[in-house]
């Protein structure tokens, strides 16, 4: 695997680090990037350049920032209050309440709509965002109508994580060793079982089935994230974090 290109802000983006698109999308911009038209891209945040030619996308790998909602994002969130049809969910302390209508989970109805009491938690996926706008979550699919994941999480413990670490962990399997240099998770799934949410927001929920493994497992997350550690490192702390269990 070749090294991502570091970025500074105001450097520009030129045509050969642009990803090789698989199909006929549009060139998306991810996080920390900015389009001058016509036709140039500069960096608006220091980091490295990552892409992804399946989704003919490219963006900046950047710790630090606020969340800010996105369409299609998957988030951890927390129910504030309800009305009368909808939850309104916070996703992060800085921005508007989410707006989470009741039927909109799988198999809802008005008879069993899940009862949501304030503080418990949702993972759901952004619908609609805007800058105008509160967010607007679901939790099913829009074109099969099925939770896939997600709906009200039970049990378990939530960390926050940096925006970035919460980027690489949402990275499909084989590119999260490849592309996010993440073999955490998969070398402790091996002997230990547990369920992990993660959310675009910079929040993690791990369910291990016993405080002890929930809190390893959780607590073995924010090593990685907080000090960096690189592949062979993270090995190691699954190998302690295993012989303390």
């Amino acid at each position: 695997m070749s090294e991502p290109t570091i970025l500074l802000p105001g450097d520009t983006i030129p045509p050969t680090l642009l990803p090789s698109p698989a199909s006929t999308k549009p060139l998306t911009l991810g996080p920390g990037l900015r389009h001058i038209p016509p036709s140039t891209i500069t960096a608006a945040l220091s980091g490295p350049l990552h892409t992804d030619p399946r989704k003919n996308a490219l963006w900046i790998e950047n710790n630090g920032g606020r969340y800010i909602p996105v369409a299609g994002d998957l988030v951890i969130c927390s129910m504030h209050h309800s009305s009368v049809d909808a939850y309104h969910c916070v996703i992060t302390p800085y921005t508007a309440p989410a707006t989470l209508p009741q039927l909109a989970f799988e198999g809802a109805s008005k008879k069993t709509r899940p009862v949501l009491a304030p503080g418990a938690l949702v993972y759901a996926r952004i619908s609609v965002a805007g800058k105008h706008m509160e967010p607007e979550l679901e939790c099913v699919h829009p074109g099969t109508g099925k939770a896939e994941g997600l709906g009200p999480l039970k049990g378990g413990m939530v960390w926050d994580v940096s925006l970035g670490m919460a980027r690489r962990l949402l990275l499909p399997p084989g590119k999260m060793r490849e592309v996010g240099g993440l073999v955490l998770l998969e070398a402790l799934a091996e002997k230990v079982r547990f369920e992990v949410a993660v959310g675009r927001n910079g929040r993690v929920w791990v369910e291990g089935g016993s405080v002890g493994v929930t809190l390893a497992v959780g607590r073995a997350v924010i090593e990685t994230d907080e000090g960096g550690l690189g592949v062979e490192e993270q090995r190691r702390l699954v190998a302690r974090v295993l012989r303390g269990m």
